[in-house]
């Protein structure tokens, strides 16, 4: 499923996002939904999110 898309991701769903001090290198944080951020429903770099532990970042992939 697409990271860009905010229907395909909601709280609790395991993703991996990368985090904006790693958008260069691409360095990828795994982590459960707890926050929404985005409110557009597509987004070309990933619907942004914060996770459970605190951490703010683009979704990137989503975790079956």
């Amino acid at each position: 499923m697409e990271g860009t898309v905010r229907k395909n991701v909601s709280p609790g769903t395991h993703v991996m996002v990368v985090r904006k001090e790693h958008q260069g290198t691409g360095k990828l944080t795994e982590g459960i939904v707890k926050d929404i951020l985005t409110n557009s429903a597509v987004h070309p770099r990933g619907i942004k999110v914060r996770l459970t532990d605190g951490v703010v970042g683009r979704v990137q992939e989503i975790v079956k």
